[in-house]
C-alpha cells in the first residue's frame, strides 16, 4: 500500500482512506463514563488529533504507538482544530512503506550542517575549548546520531535532524551575538554546542520518539556535566577553571529552577546561551505552526504550548511608496527648552505643609 493523501491536504468533512503513523495511543473515559480512543496520527506533514467512539479498548488491545495503520474516516472540526473520527483502523506491515512519508525532517541537508558546524567550532580561539568540541562532534558515538536525532519529542525541532539544526543555528547566533555584547564567544559557542547534545542519549530515535530510561532518570543536563568531565580528561593540562564554567553554562541553560535548571545563570556567557536556546526554540515553534497549520484561513488554531494562535501569512512589504501615496508630513524641528536657573525654577515654591 501506498501513502494516498497527507495531513496537510485533507480538509473538514471529507473521508479519508490513507496510511498513518500512531504517535500517540489512549484509552480515555468522556463526561458520562464511555471509553473512547484518543489517538495523534502523524505523517511527513504533521500530526492530526483523532478519535474512535465505538471499540476502544479492543482497538487498543490490537494496535500501538508507533504502528502503521490504514484508517478510514472522516475529517471534522472540534475547538478550531481539525479532527478525525475514526470509522476503521488496522495495523499494517511497515515494511515495504517509505519511512519519508511518515516522519518529518529538517529543511536543510544534514551532512552540509555539520560541517558547518564543525567549520565554526575550528575558527574558535581558545585552543582547550576548540579540542574539547572537536573531539566531542567526531565522536563515534555522538556523531552519527547528532546527525539524524530530533531535538525534542513533540514540540521542541521535533523532527529528523532537529536537533542538529537547533545546534548549528545557536551556534551561529552564539557568534554573532557574543561580539555585539561583548562576551566571550568560546563559551558561549561551547554552550550553544554542548546544552542539548545529549538528547542523543535522552531520547530514542524516530519516527516513534520515546525518553530512554537514562533521560528519564538523569537528564541531558547532568549527562552533558559528564560529557565535558570525560573530555576534557582526554586532553592533557585542562584548565581546571575553563572545565568548570564550561559545566556551569551546560547546568544553567534552561534559565530558572522552574524549568528544571539545577543552576541559574551565573556569568554573561550562560545567561546569553539560555536566551539564544529559549530563542532558537520558539522561533522554530512559530515556523512549524505556520507550517504544519491545517486550519484554513490568516490564523492557526490555538496553540496550548505558546499559549496564542498565530497569524501565518507572510507580513506585508512594501519595498517601495504605493502610486499616488501621501507625501510624508514634514516633522518641525522641535523647540530648544528654555532652562533657568535652579533658583528662579524654584522660585515661590512652598513644600506642602502636613
Amino acid at each position: 500500500m501506498t501513502k494516498k493523501i497527507f495531513i496537510r491536504d485533507l480538509n473538514s468533512r471529507e473521508d479519508v482512506d490513507t496510511l498513518f503513523l500512531v504517535k500517540y495511543l489512549a484509552v480515555q473515559t468522556d463526561k458520562v463514563g464511555k471509553k473512547y480512543l484518543n489517538l495523534v496520527l502523524t505523517d511527513s506533514s504533521g500530526d492530526l488529533e483523532s478519535r474512535s467512539w465505538n471499540g476502544a479498548e479492543e482497538i487498543a488491545a490490537r494496535v500501538a504507538k508507533g504502528d502503521f495503520v490504514h484508517v478510514n474516516g472522516k475529517i471534522n472540526m472540534f475547538q478550531g482544530r481539525k479532527q478525525l473520527i475514526v470509522q476503521q483502523i488496522s495495523k499494517i506491515d511497515g515494511s515495504g512503506l517509505d519511512p519519508a512519508d511518515y516522519s518529518m525532517k529538517s529543511s536543510y541537508d544534514a551532512e552540509v550542517m555539520y560541517e558547518a558546524l564543525l567549520n565554526l567550532v575550528g575558527e574558535l580561539t581558545d585552543a582547550y575549548v576548540r579540542e574539547l568540541l572537536q573531539r566531542v562532534l567526531t565522536d563515534a558515538t555522538i556523531a552519527p546520531r547528532l546527525k539524524t536525532w530530533q531535538a525534542g519529542k513533540t514540540i521542541h525541532h521535533a523532527y529528523q535532524s532537529g536537533l542538529l539544526e537547533h545546534v548549528l543555528s545557536c551556534s551561529r547566533l552564539a557568534v554573532q551575538l557574543s561580539a555585539h555584547y561583548n562576551v566571550n564567544v568560546n563559551y558561549v559557542v561551547a554552550g550553544t554546542v554542548l546544552h542539548d547534545l545529549c538528547k542523543v542519549h535522552e531520547l530514542t530515535e524516530g519516527p516513534s520518539v520515546e525518553y530512554t530510561d537514562e533521560g528519564k532518570l538523569v537528564g541531558h543536563l547532568v549527562k552533558g556535566v559528564e560529557l565535558v568531565e570525560t573530555f576534557s580528561a582526554g586532553i592533557p593540562g585542562f584548565p581546571t577553571d575553563l572545565k568548570m564554567h564550561l559545566k556551569h553554562v551546560v547546568l544553567s541553560h534552561h534559565g530558572e529552577y522552574a524549568y528544571g535548571s539545577p543552576k541559574i545563570p551565573q556569568t554573561s556567557e550562560a545567561f546569553l546561551v539560555h536566551l539564544i536556546d529559549l530563542m532558537d526554540s520558539k522561533m522554530n515553534s512559530m515556523a512549524m505552526i505556520r507550517k504544519t497549520d491545517t486550519l484554513p484561513g490568516s490564523w492557526s488554531g490555538f496553540v496550548k504550548h505558546l499559549d496564542r494562535i498565530v497569524f501565518k501569512p507572510e507580513l506585508p512589504f512594501y519595498p517601495e511608496l504605493l502610486t499616488g501615496a501621501v507625501a510624508p508630513v514634514a516633522i518641525p524641528a522641535a523647540r530648544p527648552a528654555k532652562v533657568g536657573s535652579l533658583g528662579k525654577l524654584l522660585e515661590g515654591f512652598k513644600p506642602p505643609q502636613e
